[in-house]
């Protein structure tokens, strides 16, 4: 009976991880739910910030770079300031390439089998008109790879807050302003 209640309670949770694979990185701190996807910022001076936004390869560039602004105006807010200035800010793009499909012994070992010390067996013949050949190559029909380009965005802006007027600088937001226009996009519909 408990073993059958652990095995139903690991497999709600291996689900919940899977599908919490499959979304774009929601608004929330990096870190909170075991991933690394997310804001975080770090102090520089009392009123100077380097706030981050780290998305997964669902989450596309607009919507990092939305989240980064949201999160700037709310820790303005909640530090007491009523506006901030963006001093530096950049969003950088890492690019990787994953292959999908099947290639006999790179995959699935030697008919199957993994070998445990991360090496597979493999043969080649040389054959005097053709050369060498590989029995798991492009004739056998095992090497048929797609590859697919997975790209994770992360911006950074290095903040300074300020209360009262907003200077006249293209780079000065008003924190209540863009957490205002910003709300809709960062922060899911209310239940109910």
């Amino acid at each position: 009976m408990e073993t059958e209640m652990l095995r139903n309670i690991v497999a709600a949770a291996s689900l919940a991880v899977l599908a919490a694979c499959a979304t774009a990185t929601p608004y929330q701190p990096a870190g909170w739910d075991g991933s690394r996807y997310g804001y975080f910022e770090t102090p520089i001076e009392a009123d100077r910030y380097r706030v981050n936004f780290s998305g997964n390869s669902l989450t596309d560039r607009q919507t990092v770079e939305n989240y980064l602004l949201y999160r700037a105006a709310e820790l303005t807010l909640q530090n007491g300031y009523d506006y901030f200035i963006v001093a530096d800010r950049d969003t950088e793009a890492r690019r990787r390439y994953q292959s999908t499909g099947f290639s006999g012994p790179a995959f699935g070992g030697f008919y199957g089998y993994r070998s445990p010390w991360g090496f597979y067996p493999s043969y080649s013949f040389y054959n005097p008109a053709f050369g060498w050949y590989d029995p798991w190559g492009p004739s056998w029909g095992y090497r048929d790879f797609d590859y697919r380009e997975v790209t994770r965005y992360t911006a950074t802006a290095e903040i300074k807050m300020g209360r009262g007027q907003i200077p006249p600088d293209p780079n000065a937001f008003d924190a209540r302003q863009v957490q205002a226009n910003l709300r809709s996009v960062t922060l899911p519909p209310p239940v109910g």
